[in-house]
């Protein structure tokens, strides 16, 4: 075990905000902190490193154990280049090698036992720097930052001149250098684009060290995590598996825990009413007994009230009216700025109740075209057109849309007066502000609360074609499951930018993938992207080869392909096997839900046959009794196959 937290408790005024919680690490494990915004994650990350006090509790460190945490926004040297702040990590390494020099000097002008000396020391100093892989710090330095989304000929910039983001993962950089026994992550994939979290993901999960994360990033949390500690209510609960794993778990822990808090409620209720009445008869005996069953109830630990179980905050999405059925067409756009191309001449079409995703990696010019679709940039060349009747609901990352200065509840009712108090608070309700919350001023929410409001506010227009940008940003993992099924249940057009892998296979039906300045187009969802992206990316190759297209160079020499890429010609060609493909899952779906229908209408039935077979009055009917237990038989061993059937469909 290398890291042990026992009964960790923490208050904020009289706001307790963890209570006893209590986990360990193990060696080599990789483990992952959940829990909704303000639930405590960071808290007990700092209390574990030292930069916080727990009230109460206690938190061990394996003796000669290195521990390295990253915060959400790692602070780094500005005065070093990206570079020489990596390479001061290796500083044992690079002093190491200067004494190796200097004793080869030495080594040159000197004999006898003077020079067995020198020889000693230096076969011990090479023997140190070939242990601390001296040999390959160099190159380890370079795999590091490229794995992380820079490039060469950003080694050299000032990390004065870097934004927030990029900051952070130089400070991740240097952290996986270092290689402490447990890494400590808070939030490490905000400022990634998709390739750079596949390269961590590869990284941790080949890590030699334990890991401890804290992260919304469901796919993430699936590819690393191998155990999930919850922080729920101020409490901890240990959970083994993948975030998948977790959350099936969890649901059937709430639904049953939900289940037996109502149950004791109703009991509890039950028992109340008896009490009442055997008191209304005012007699002796009747008062004794019920004061010997209050003596009882006064016994019973009552349940604390569970948390609300998810499906109970559903938000429906209706647009006000039905566009038509061409919702956007994009012909040859193109857009530079300053002489570097983002993208050229691509073309595409969304239809009506398409969901469709696009991805890329950072700066390839994903919100550029967003803007560019809602007229706040100006295309360098090509056009778009909106179909009939199409009404766009935009949201960006900045949330332009909000106003610092009033409450939550004002920002709604000012702009939608014709809404209820109810409707109001109901709304806000859906995207977790309850009680006092709707009273908070837009200026003192957080990032992610100002998103949740964003949305909220979109959710309530008559758009019919919603256009996102990186709408999952800052939302804890509860506020993405109900974007997802919002979303999901949305009757018209969604268009949005996303790094949220998990996000994109929930609810995506296309993606649109930004790379080499033209839009590779994909069928499906992202597990399908991966499954076709290096088919198609074989394709682009070819196309890039078969035409004889010039790779030329930029002013700020990022490469770009001269004229267009007949792209779309290969995935109209595959066109119809992807859509035979889709049916294919579709008919597999439908068949799996009239299984699940059909176990539920079984198991109904043999709980009624239970229920006729305890009827006394059925009890003395021998012919009725073998007649139910023959169809209790029959249906059971129906049960057992769809039961085995079920199984083999979900796989």
């Amino acid at each position: 075990m290398i890291l042990s937290c026992q009964n960790i408790s923490k208050s904020f005024a009289e706001n307790a905000v963890l209570q006893n919680v209590s986990f360990h690490i193990e060696d080599n494990e990789k483990a992952a902190i959940v829990g909704i915004n303000g639930a405590g994650k960071t808290t007990l990350l700092r209390i574990i490193v030292g930069e916080m006090q727990a009230d109460d509790g206690m938190v061990t460190l394996a003796k000669d154990k290195t521990l390295g945490y990253l915060a959400q926004n790692g602070a780094v040297d500005t005065a070093n280049t990206i570079y020489s702040e990596l390479l001061s990590v290796k500083q044992n390494l690079i002093d190491l090698e200067q004494r190796m020099r200097d004793c080869e000097e030495q080594m040159k002008l000197t004999e006898g036992a003077e020079l067995e000396e020198l020889m000693r020391q230096y076969t011990s100093l090479t023997h140190a720097f070939e242990m601390g892989d001296g040999y390959i710090y160099k190159s380890e330095i370079i795999g590091v930052l490229k794995g992380l989304g820079f490039e060469e000929n950003d080694f050299d910039k000032s990390i004065s001149t870097l934004s927030g983001g990029q900051k952070t993962r130089v400070a991740l950089g240097k952290l996986l250098l270092q290689k402490p026994d447990l890494i400590m992550l808070d939030e490490p994939t905000n400022h990634l684009d998709m390739n750079s979290i596949t390269w961590l993901e590869t990284y941790l999960l080949n890590y030699k060290g334990a890991v401890l994360i804290v992260s919304h990033d469901r796919f993430f949390l699936d590819r690393i995590a191998t155990k999930i500690i919850e922080i729920d209510q101020t409490k901890a609960t240990t959970f083994q598996g993948n975030y998948s794993a977790y959350a099936v778990k969890k649901e059937q822990l709430r639904v049953a825990a939900w289940n037996a808090y109502l149950n004791q409620q109703r009991d509890i209720k039950h028992q109340e009413e008896v009490i009442e009445k055997l008191k209304s008869f005012n007699r002796e005996k009747s008062i004794k007994r019920a004061e010997s069953r209050e003596k009882m109830l006064d016994k019973i630990e009552v349940l604390d009230k569970p948390s609300e179980i998810k499906s109970d905050m559903k938000l429906k999405l209706t647009p006000y009216i039905q566009s038509g059925n061409d919702v956007l067409t994009v012909e040859g756009l193109s857009k530079a700025f300053d002489g570097l191309l983002l993208f050229r001449d691509v073309s595409f079409e969304i239809k009506r109740g398409e969901h469709v995703a696009i991805i890329g990696d950072n700066g390839t010019g994903k919100t550029t075209l967003l803007k560019i679709l809602n007229d706040i940039l100006p295309a360098d060349e090509g056009t778009f057109r909106l179909g009939t009747n199409v009404e766009i609901g935009y949201y960006d990352q900045e949330h332009h849309v909000l106003h610092s200065d009033k409450t939550l509840f004002d920002e709604i009712s000012d702009d939608y007066p014709y809404l209820t108090n109810t409707e109001i608070r109901n709304t806000l309700a859906a995207f977790l502000f309850t009680g006092e919350d709707v009273f908070k001023r837009i200026k003192d929410l957080s990032g992610g609360e100002r998103g949740r409001v964003s949305l909220a506010k979109l959710m309530l227009g008559n758009a019919n074609f919603l256009i996102l940008d990186e709408p999952t940003n800052h939302l804890d993992i509860l506020s993405k499951e109900i974007l997802e099924d919002a979303l999901n249940g949305y009757e018209g057009t969604v268009l949005y930018v996303s790094h949220d892998r998990y996000f994109i296979n929930k609810t995506a039906h296309r993606i649109l993938d930004l790379t080499s300045h033209q839009f590779v187009n994909y069928i499906g969802n992202y597990d399908y992207y991966l499954e076709k992206r290096d088919v198609q990316m074989a394709s682009l190759n070819r196309g890039i080869a078969g035409q004889g297209k010039s790779i030329g160079t930029t002013a700020s020499g990022k490469s770009e392909v001269s004229g267009s890429i007949p792209i779309e010609s290969d995935s109209k060609q595959d066109w119809k096997a992807q859509k035979e493909e889709q049916a294919k899952q579709r008919k597999k779906e439908n068949d799996l839900k009239k299984c699940e229908e059909r176990i539920a209408s079984l198991e109904v039935r043999l709980k009624e046959i239970d229920e006729e077979m305890s009827d006394p009055a059925i009890g003395t009917q021998v012919a009725k009794l073998q007649e139910l237990a023959k169809e209790q038989e029959t249906l059971n061993t129906e049960l057992e196959a769809l039961y085995e059937q079920w199984e083999t469909m979900a796989e």
